[in-house]
């Protein structure tokens, strides 16, 4: 019990030292979206040389691989000659990419075991998050507050700057319904840790994903809020609800987060609320990406990260070509330097804005989220892309199997399944998959993964990973 108090304790005072930081910057952030592309880059130049001098200077897992870099002549241009650096690389060697030295794996990995609704602070001064568990090895992430600030101010500052440019926030600051992760150790349950009390500019107030549905449409339904969050096939399960008068709640605005929108789905949710919506990408490597409202765009926080998008050889790609990764390199956390660091995910970029300079790009999911056959690959999202079409099927587990897939179907209303399962086989034959077999079974319940609440919809053959 004393360890536990301890911890609370700790992460009081973090949290009230990042709420106070929050408040005195957030005009400045507000401020930054408007930043041309001269000014963004010539921040991410001063911030990769910062960033490079600090890593050099205490991470020897840097040291080793950049140990010819002269920081201080650092461009730019200069950073495509630069390795990458993969998760797997990142959590081998995980000790001496922290820069500080009394950073331990075990003590990161211990925090995260402790967390429930909060976070546990390591040392009285970081944070750690974990991504991983959908798809790809797990990996973990750590913070100081100044890196926190940075982060919580690239997912809310768009919202922010809306509110400011209309009417302003409430005066007793704003509230947000975040139906998302049940543990702190994923960054949707952390935020409304973060922002929990009187002194941050906004409240979310967290509402377990894995909570059953109708508890979930309970609590909306009592806290009745201007704006609500979700994962992106959660906010179609509550847009069904909200169809048929169970869920009876009028928000300004709706934002979905975490997973792919298709527009079937952003069409039920536009439908059933009759509030703009606003898409976020949000990684716990820190790159945080929010659309305008009813839009496709992500704008992504170039002022914070730099971002490559590349081939497989990490060549980059051009304006409108979908990138099979994208390299990242975090400029506001020090603690745990990420350089050129892959992550998983399709982009396209899209044509500059005129009004700012920030990138500008399409999210087209993982790349990596393939079902492999003998003859073919088949991407996730040709069998999500008909799942979603059907309005009846509100979420969905997908099983490889040898010829085809299995396919569990999360429905409350009578479905055609052999129909269903038709237009699946003939989307898999389309793709090149020869006599695809497809099975449907129509399923109450699909079961969430315990502290992220997401689902690992998509599970290959174990001889296929």
């Amino acid at each position: 019990m004393k360890a536990t108090t301890t911890a609370s304790t700790d992460f009081d005072q973090l949290r009230t030292e990042v709420q106070a930081k929050l408040l005195a910057r957030l005009s400045d952030h507000i401020e930054r979206l408007q930043w041309t592309r001269e000014r963004i880059e010539a921040s991410q130049r001063d911030g990769l040389r910062a960033l490079l001098a600090h890593a050099l200077e205490r991470s020897p897992f840097h040291r080793r691989r950049l140990g010819h870099v002269e920081p201080g002549r650092f461009d730019l241009a200069d950073l495509s000659s630069l390795p990458v650096m993969t998760k797997s690389e990142m959590m081998e060697s995980l000790d001496d990419v922290l820069t500080d030295r009394r950073l331990k794996r075990g003590l990161v990995e211990q925090a995260l075991a402790d967390t429930a609704t909060e976070p546990v602070p390591i040392l009285g001064h970081y944070t750690a998050l974990a991504s991983g568990g959908v798809t790809g090895p797990r990996g973990v992430f750590v913070s100081d507050p100044e890196a926190m600030v940075a982060y919580i101010s690239s997912l809310f500052r768009s919202l922010m700057a809306r509110l400011r440019s209309i009417a302003g926030p409430p005066p007793q600051g704003l509230t947000i319904a975040l139906v998302a992760a049940a543990s702190a150790v994923h960054a949707t349950r952390s935020v409304t840790a973060w922002t929990a009390g009187g002194a941050s500019p906004f409240r979310a107030v967290p509402i377990p994903v894995t909570l059953p549905l109708t508890e979930i449409v309970e609590r909306l339904n009592a806290l009745q809020p201007p704006f609500l969050y979700a994962y992106a096939a959660m906010m179609a399960c509550l847009a069904a609800e909200q169809r048929v008068g169970r869920l009876r709640i009028a928000p300004k605005s709706v934002t979905t987060t975490s997973e792919m929108l298709f527009p079937e789905q952003r069409s039920a949710i536009a439908e059933a609320f009759g509030a703009p919506i606003v898409d976020i990408f949000g990684s716990s490597e820190g790159l945080v990406g929010t659309t305008a409202p009813n839009d496709d765009i992500m704008v992504f926080n170039s002022d914070l990260c730099i971002v490559e998008l590349v081939d497989a050889q990490n060549r980059p790609v051009p304006v409108g070509v979908p990138s099979a990764k994208v390299l990242l390199t975090n400029l506001y956390n020090r603690t745990q330097p990420l350089i050129r660091y892959e992550l998983t995910d399709s982009f396209v970029r899209q044509p500059d804005a005129s009004d700012h300079g920030h990138l500008r790009a399409k999210v087209c999911g993982r790349a990596d989220a393939a079902l492999h056959y003998p003859d073919v690959d088949i991407h996730a999202h040709i069998v999500a892309s008909v799942l979603v079409m059907s309005a009846e099927v509100l979420d969905y587990r997908v099983r490889q199997t040898p010829r085809g897939i299995d396919v569990e179907a999360l429905a409350v209303v009578p479905i055609n399944s052999d129909r269903l399962a038709e237009d699946l086989a003939g989307a898999l034959a389309d793709a090149g998959l020869k006599d695809p077999a497809v099975s449907i079974r129509i399923v109450n319940h699909l079961e969430r993964i315990a502290d992220t609440g997401k689902l690992r919809r998509f599970i290959p053959l174990p001889s296929a990973t």
